[in-house]
Order: structure tokens, then C-alpha cells, then sequence
């Protein structure tokens, strides 16, 4: 494994750079500084909104480029890189049919906050840890016909894929359908996916995918995976994950990104 060329390394946030307390390691940023030295970017890609990202990465928030609601938006300090709104119409459409599934919690993600209409608090107080930015509306409808959405999140406190996800199927054609995490489902415009808006960074930054490293666990990193010569599933990945990627690391909870970086930093002249 040549690690002497990568010029980019993207990690996903949960279940990847994050641990299971939702933490970013100390290490991670004694690395992060190292791969500045060596000129190395990085880039946050993550399902959760753009401000949830930055505060677990606050101490170097204006120097990467951060991918939030899985490629509905893409990011370097306040300057917006890319922007995929949902059709307004194709979102009222949908509504009513995420309502009816039992056990579903719908998130409307604009550019600046998250609405929800639930007024489950054990979902209200669970939410708050991927959507800083949010608001608690009578109607999500009412909010669609005068708010542009970048994405909905859907989630379920068993599983998203078994419970959410084969009630929407049908509709794969119309919307990009991501299982994104063991509870939460995307539903986002054809365009929106972390590998697109990969990239555009990588476009921006004159990096190949012979010189892109990608860290991923779930259905939401494969296009960015596919993107990344140096692609890696955690341990703790999707088994769907551990075929489609290059290599694997450990697992979140073991310093999984960190190990890998920590031996790129030793080769990288």
C-alpha cells in the first residue's frame, strides 16, 4: 500500500472518526496538524447537519472541507461549495407516506436549520445530537412550500433498514433512498450523495482518486468510497461496506481512522 501520494483524506463522522460516545479522539487533531504539514487536506462527510459537523471539529472548522446531509451541501469555512435542494413538490408528495409508516420520525434539513413536527421527547432529546440547528413545527408540509430542503431524515429506534426503508422502496426512482446508520433512512435528489460532492473537493483542490483516502461504515459513504483509490471500512462496518472498500481499519472505538493516519503521516515525505 503506496501512501506516499494521497494528497486528500475524507472520513465519515458516525461509526467512523466519531466513537460511540459521539467523540472526536484527541489524536485525531495531533494528526490532523501533521497532515497539514505535509499538506495534506481533509474532509468531514457526513449525514448530519453542516453545524452538528463543525462542532465536533471545532478547533479546525475553518480549515477543511466539510460534506454534510450526506452531499446536500458541501463546505470550506462559510463559503458553500455545492447545493442540492429536494423538489418542494416531490417532498409534500412523500410526507404524508412517511406519516403513516409506525415508529418514523421525519427531519426536514434546509441549509441552516432542521424541523421536525414529532413530539416524541425521547426522539426530541436523541435528535439534538446530529441537528443542533432545529425547530419543533405544527406541519413539515407547511415548512416544504416556502423552505428549501437539502434532504429528509428518517429515523426509527429499531432499525431503519428492516422497518423504513421497504415502506418507501417503491419510490427509489423518484428520490435517492440512503440507509444511513442502523436508524436513520435519507431521502435526497438523485445528486446528493457524499461521492458527487467528493468530487467537486477533490476537483477544487486538483486531487486524483489515486490520491484520496476514504474512511466510511455505512450505505451513505459507498459513491465516496467508489471515489478513493485508499478506501477503508471500519470494523464495525456494514458487511455491504467491507466488500466495496479497498481495505479495513479497526473499529471507531479503536482509534480505526487514527491507526491508518498515524502510519500515513510516518511514509508521507
Amino acid at each position: 500500500m503506496n501512501l506516499e501520494k494521497i494528497k486528500l483524506v475524507v472520513s465519515d463522522m458516525d461509526g467512523t472518526l466519531l466513537n460511540s460516545n459521539n467523540e472526536v479522539s484527541p489524536l485525531f487533531f495531533e494528526l490532523f496538524q501533521k497532515l497539514k504539514e505535509k499538506k495534506i487536506h481533509f474532509c468531514a462527510a457526513s449525514g448530519r447537519q453542516y453545524n452538528s459537523i463543525v462542532d465536533k471539529l471545532a478547533p479546525i472548522k475553518d480549515e477543511i472541507y466539510v460534506i454534510a446531509e450526506n452531499g446536500a451541501i458541501a463546505k470550506k469555512g462559510d463559503e458553500v461549495l455545492l447545493l442540492n435542494s429536494l423538489d418542494s413538490d416531490k417532498i409534500i408528495d412523500i410526507i404524508p407516506t412517511l406519516r403513516k409508516i409506525d415508529g418514523a420520525n421525519m427531519v426536514l434539513c434546509s441549509q441552516d436549520s432542521a424541523y421536525i413536527e414529532s413530539k416524541d421527547a425521547r426522539f426530541i432529546n436523541l435528535f439534538q445530537e446530529y441537528y443542533y440547528s432545529y425547530q419543533v413545527v405544527d406541519d413539515l408540509i407547511e415548512v416544504a412550500k416556502t423552505t428549501p430542503v437539502l434532504k429528509i431524515a428518517v429515523y426509527h429506534f429499531n432499525s431503519s433498514e428492516d422497518f423504513i426503508y421497504p415502506e418507501i422502496k417503491h419510490l427509489k426512482n423518484d428520490y435517492l433512498l440512503k440507509v444511513s446508520g442502523q436508524n436513520w433512512l435519507d431521502i435526497s435528489t438523485g445528486k446528493a450523495n457524499k461521492g458527487n460532492a467528493l468530487r467537486e473537493v477533490q476537483k477544487m483542490v486538483n486531487v486524483t482518486k489515486e490520491e484520496t483516502m476514504v474512511f466510511g461504515d455505512y450505505h451513505n459513504d459507498i459513491e465516496m468510497l467508489q471515489e478513493a483509490e485508499f478506501s477503508f471500512a471500519m470494523e464495525n462496518a456494514h458487511k455491504d461496506i467491507k466488500e466495496i472498500a479497498n481495505y479495513e481499519t479497526k473499529s471507531n472505538n479503536d482509534l480505526g481512522v487514527e491507526r491508518v493516519l498515524e502510519e500515513l503521516v510516518q511514509i508521507k515525505k
